[in-house]
Protein backbone atom coordinates (compact mmCIF):
# COMPACT_ATOMS: atom_id res chain seq x y z
CA UNK A 1 0.00 0.00 0.00
CA UNK A 2 1.85 3.14 -0.63
CA UNK A 3 1.33 6.39 0.76
CA UNK A 4 1.80 10.26 -0.10
CA UNK A 5 3.54 12.78 2.39
CA UNK A 6 3.36 16.24 1.38
CA UNK A 7 5.02 19.26 3.67
CA UNK A 8 3.84 22.37 5.44
CA UNK A 9 5.93 24.80 6.13
CA UNK A 10 5.43 28.71 6.85
CA UNK A 11 6.64 30.21 4.01
CA UNK A 12 8.27 32.94 5.99
CA UNK A 13 10.69 31.15 7.93
CA UNK A 14 10.99 28.81 5.03
CA UNK A 15 14.16 29.64 3.19
CA UNK A 16 14.54 26.18 0.97
CA UNK A 17 14.33 25.29 -2.14
CA UNK A 18 11.23 22.87 -3.82
CA UNK A 19 14.45 20.36 -4.17
CA UNK A 20 15.07 20.59 -0.10
CA UNK A 21 11.54 19.91 0.38
CA UNK A 22 11.64 16.91 -2.17
CA UNK A 23 14.73 15.43 -0.14
CA UNK A 24 13.49 16.21 3.47
CA UNK A 25 10.02 13.95 2.70
CA UNK A 26 12.19 11.39 0.96
CA UNK A 27 14.12 11.14 3.89
CA UNK A 28 10.90 11.42 6.49
CA UNK A 29 9.37 8.41 4.12
CA UNK A 30 12.39 6.51 4.29
CA UNK A 31 12.89 6.88 7.98
CA UNK A 32 8.61 5.85 8.66
CA UNK A 33 9.48 3.13 6.49
CA UNK A 34 12.80 1.66 8.10
CA UNK A 35 11.16 1.94 11.83
CA UNK A 36 7.94 0.38 10.65
CA UNK A 37 9.42 -2.15 8.90
CA UNK A 38 7.81 -1.62 5.38
CA UNK A 39 6.19 0.36 3.73
CA UNK A 40 2.78 -1.06 3.38
CA UNK A 41 2.59 -0.87 7.42
CA UNK A 42 2.54 2.97 7.34
CA UNK A 43 -1.06 3.40 6.44
CA UNK A 44 -2.49 1.03 8.93
CA UNK A 45 -0.36 1.76 12.11
CA UNK A 46 -0.88 5.79 11.39
CA UNK A 47 -4.88 5.17 11.81
CA UNK A 48 -4.58 3.11 14.62
CA UNK A 49 -2.62 5.79 16.11
CA UNK A 50 -5.17 8.27 15.16
CA UNK A 51 -7.86 5.99 16.47
CA UNK A 52 -5.76 5.78 19.94
CA UNK A 53 -5.75 9.81 20.18
CA UNK A 54 -8.92 10.59 18.97
CA UNK A 55 -10.18 7.89 21.74
CA UNK A 56 -7.80 8.57 24.38
CA UNK A 57 -6.00 11.91 23.38
CA UNK A 58 -2.57 13.23 22.33
CA UNK A 59 -1.10 11.83 25.95
CA UNK A 60 -3.04 8.65 27.21
CA UNK A 61 -2.12 6.98 30.40
CA UNK A 62 -0.72 3.74 29.84
CA UNK A 63 -3.40 1.96 32.03
CA UNK A 64 -5.96 3.32 29.91
CA UNK A 65 -4.45 1.15 26.51
CA UNK A 66 -4.77 -2.29 25.57
CA UNK A 67 -1.61 -4.01 25.57
CA UNK A 68 -1.68 -3.89 21.38
CA UNK A 69 -2.59 -0.38 21.56
CA UNK A 70 -0.30 0.65 23.84
CA UNK A 71 2.60 -1.14 21.22
CA UNK A 72 1.25 0.52 18.31
CA UNK A 73 1.33 4.00 20.38
CA UNK A 74 4.73 3.79 21.26
CA UNK A 75 5.72 2.32 17.78
CA UNK A 76 4.31 5.26 16.01
CA UNK A 77 5.72 7.74 18.00
CA UNK A 78 9.02 6.14 17.72
CA UNK A 79 8.68 6.62 13.98
CA UNK A 80 7.19 9.64 13.71
CA UNK A 81 10.10 10.66 15.82
CA UNK A 82 12.59 9.41 13.71
CA UNK A 83 11.06 10.32 10.31
CA UNK A 84 11.00 14.16 11.57
CA UNK A 85 14.76 13.88 12.68
CA UNK A 86 15.81 12.29 9.81
CA UNK A 87 13.91 14.99 7.54
CA UNK A 88 14.80 17.98 9.27
CA UNK A 89 17.42 17.27 11.58
CA UNK A 90 17.77 17.76 14.91
CA UNK A 91 18.09 21.63 14.50
CA UNK A 92 14.64 21.72 12.41
CA UNK A 93 16.02 23.45 9.68
CA UNK A 94 12.31 24.24 8.31
CA UNK A 95 11.66 25.33 11.87
CA UNK A 96 7.93 24.69 12.21
CA UNK A 97 7.02 22.20 9.16
CA UNK A 98 4.87 19.93 9.19
CA UNK A 99 4.19 16.21 7.41
CA UNK A 100 0.27 15.28 6.06
CA UNK A 101 0.17 11.42 5.34
CA UNK A 102 -2.28 10.22 3.09
CA UNK A 103 -3.09 6.93 1.14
Amino acid sequence: MSYTVRLFADAAENETTPGQQQAAIARFKAALDEVLGDSALVLPVYAAYTRIVATYGDDPSEDALSPGELAVFTQWQAAEAAALTAALGPNRYLGDAQFDIRA
